[in-house]
């Protein structure tokens, strides 16, 4: 029996404290992997591979060990960028064992826009021409957008030293922002995706903006695809706000009949509700914040605690929205004992942040 090739790789990272960086790497991606942990030992475990991070005194051994070298690279990228936006304005340095080997990011698809328009009054859909849309057919689905400055050739980026994005600078700085892939037409070579037209007044929206002024013919980049996948079961309860209705949607067109889906939807108003058409049954409840009071917080979160309790423990628990909501409901899953494999609960966003998508 042959063996099947692994690609392996060590770093060493150096930050103020160890401890406190490992701690924050596993409240992350248990949102995006399988993660183990033991008092100075986090393994986190994908599709892409394994990535172990151990404390030693106050240093991160790091060893990862991925099934190809693109899987290598992107995980090498994704343990680097979070380490360093991690360590924020503290000191911090990350070494590996070998180089970086490849000079541009394996995974960029160059795009042309092909078509805009709006879905609802706060939401627009962007439509892309792609060469080749195969690998955003039935996998992740989120992707970054790169869109260069007007009137510029765009300058896409490669790798740092360190395993970061080297993203360009200057007058070729990228606008970089993460979006849903929100439906695949493999026979058009299209992609779509839905930007969020932000009601707040003085909110810096640059996605929104990109998505409002674009025109056919613009070119970008996206870069991924990566995480968000299909739940694998016949039963799901998603919940989610705006932000999270893009992938909503796909999930609900892409489950294969019989799927039994339970919806908590919030939104602006009855305006901006959505048909999601889908192969499975489906069970919508919208949320209105129009009908809140003014002070009201936390009521997406409350409304998927009654839900998971009323499901028991026989579902997939898909839940997307602001960020003090996800870390409320992961808490309340977290004490049901609810089954980690079972469930995807991340923030899209964070309340009172300068910038928005």
């Amino acid at each position: 029996m042959t063996a099947v090739q692994q690609f392996t790789l060590s770093g060493v990272a150096h930050p103020k404290d160890a401890m406190h960086m490992l701690d924050e790497m596993c409240e992350h991606f248990i949102e995006h992997a399988e993660v183990q942990r033991s008092p100075d030992l986090a393994l986190f475990k994908s599709r892409f591979g394994t990535a172990s991070i151990r404390k030693q005194e106050e240093k991160l051994l790091i060893d990862l060990n991925c099934p190809s070298e693109i899987a290598l690279q992107m995980t090498r990228t994704s343990i680097a960028e979070h380490m360093f936006y991690f360590a924020g304005e503290d000191p911090f340095e990350l070494s590996w064992a070998e180089p970086v080997s490849a000079a541009l990011l394996p995974n960029i698809h160059e795009v042309t826009v092909t078509a805009a328009e709006n879905v609802t009054p706060h939401m627009r859909r962007v439509k892309f021409a792609c060469a080749d849309v195969t690998p955003f057919i039935g996998g992740d689905m989120h992707v970054r957008i790169l869109v260069p400055p007007k009137g510029r050739q765009p300058i896409w980026p490669g790798y740092r030293e360190d395993g970061r994005v080297a993203w360009p600078e200057g007058e070729d700085e990228l606008l970089v922002r993460v979006y849903t892939i929100r439906a695949v037409d493999a026979e058009r070579q299209e992609l779509w995706i839905d930007f969020l037209q932000h009601p707040l007044p003085g909110t810096k929206t640059p996605g929104a903006d990109f998505a409002r002024d674009c025109r056919p013919g613009d070119r970008l980049a996206l870069l991924g695809p990566g995480g968000g996948s299909l739940p694998a079961m016949d039963h799901i309860l998603m919940v989610g706000d705006e932000s999270a209705l893009p992938a909503i949607a796909r999930i609900a067109a892409e489950v294969p009949a019989g799927t039994r889906i339970q919806a908590i939807i919030e939104v602006e108003d009855a305006g901006e509700e959505q048909r999601l058409p889908t192969a499975g049954s489906m069970d919508i409840r919208w949320l209105h914040r129009s009908n809140y009071g003014a002070e009201a917080r936390g009521v997406l979160a409350e409304a998927a605690k009654a839900a998971v309790e009323s499901i028991g423990g026989q579902a997939f628990v898909w839940v997307a929205c602001e960020k003090e909501d996800v870390r409320s409901v992961r808490a309340f899953l977290k004490s049901r004992k609810h089954d980690p494999k079972a469930m995807y609960v991340a923030w899209y966003w964070e309340r009172n942040a300068a910038t928005q998508s």
